[in-house]
């Protein structure tokens, strides 16, 4: 914690500790708080002398807990904090820029709450910056998001339906294990029970979700993010596999995870995934390599890849 935060700003750090970990001690104030315990004590005083009841005990169990009933003062932003959350804000959702959005709306009830100098601040940055909007991302319904994040919280199996990219619509059991978001997309991890398998769906396709009485227990050493990385290429509709003379070493730093895994094969390397949109992955992937390859399946990408061969060669026939 930077050391030239006013004693003020100490004590509402104190209170936000508090609220998060009832029953620290000063021992443990300290350490977040980056000073003494006698400085720690200090602070617990200043929110006593503020009207805030700081309730203290002593023994193994002891440590100091808000009182009940507690009244807690607006939080408190500095301008670096308030300035930051903007442009979060504006980085996850563009349209944010906009009152009339919900997430703008929202903001701009945050920004209204601030103290004056430092909501001059952020307004200024809502009102005059711009950012592009991500043609790849894709926003959920809030809905859906806040009952998969009970689901995973209390780990509770759910019931969902999910509607494809081509329209088709099925319900499906599920172990969420997490929600992951992704380069502006929001996905579910989780171990589906009609497939026994991990899997990954698209939020923002998921119609409706119900949380169901049977509990779960995730994998004790599940890291999300890498399990959605690795998952994302696999278990699609259509089957891929992609051969590179190139070693493996020189190929692999440009292979995204979705795409699928990457192994040696002779003396150069091949590429085994699946897609549910060969199109995008012979035009958006495929394409940007640098090396030569051989399409040796799955027929659906073999005449993807041949399309887009094919409007190539027709761009450089002379018209003459």
């Amino acid at each position: 914690m930077p050391r030239d935060l006013s004693p003020t700003a100490r004590a509402l750090r104190t209170l936000d500790i508090l609220q998060n970990r009832p029953g620290a001690t000063a021992d443990e104030l300290a350490e977040r708080l980056g000073v003494t315990e006698r400085a720690a004590r200090r602070y617990v005083g200043i929110l006593r002398e503020a009207g805030i009841p700081v309730e203290s005990a002593r023994g193994p169990y002891g440590g100091y807990r808000l009182g009940r009933g507690t009244r807690l003062p607006p939080v408190v932003f500095t301008e670096a904090e308030a300035l930051g959350l903007v442009m979060a804000v504006f980085d996850g959702q563009p349209s944010a820029a906009d009152v009339d959005d919900l997430v703008g709306s929202a903001l701009g009830k945050v920004i209204r709450a601030l103290p004056e100098s430092i909501g001059r601040q952020a307004a200024a940055l809502r009102d005059h910056a711009r950012a592009a909007p991500d043609r790849y991302s894709a926003r959920p319904d809030p809905a859906i998001i806040s009952a998969f994040v009970a689901a995973v919280a209390a780990r509770r199996r759910v019931l969902l339906t999910y509607r494809s990219e081509s329209g088709k619509e099925w319900e499906t059991e599920v172990d969420p294990w997490a929600v992951v978001v992704r380069y502006g997309r929001w996905y579910l991890l989780c171990h589906s029970h009609s497939a026994d398998a991990v899997r990954t769906y698209r939020v923002d396709r998921i119609q409706a979700v119900q949380q169901t009485a049977h509990e779960f227990e995730p994998p004790e050493d599940l890291d999300p993010v890498a399990a959605l990385e690795e998952n994302l290429g696999t278990g699609w509709e259509f089957p891929t596999r992609v051969v590179f003379d190139a070693a493996l070493a020189e190929v692999s730093p440009w292979i995204r995870p979705p795409m699928g895994r990457l192994a040696p094969s002779g003396d150069g390397c091949v590429l085994i995934g699946s897609t549910s949109n060969p199109g995008m992955y012979a035009q958006e992937w495929l394409s940007r390599l640098p090396f030569a390859f051989r399409v040796e399946g799955g027929p659906e990408l073999r005449v993807a890849v041949a399309a887009l061969a094919s409007r190539f060669s027709a761009a450089m026939l002379d018209p003459h």
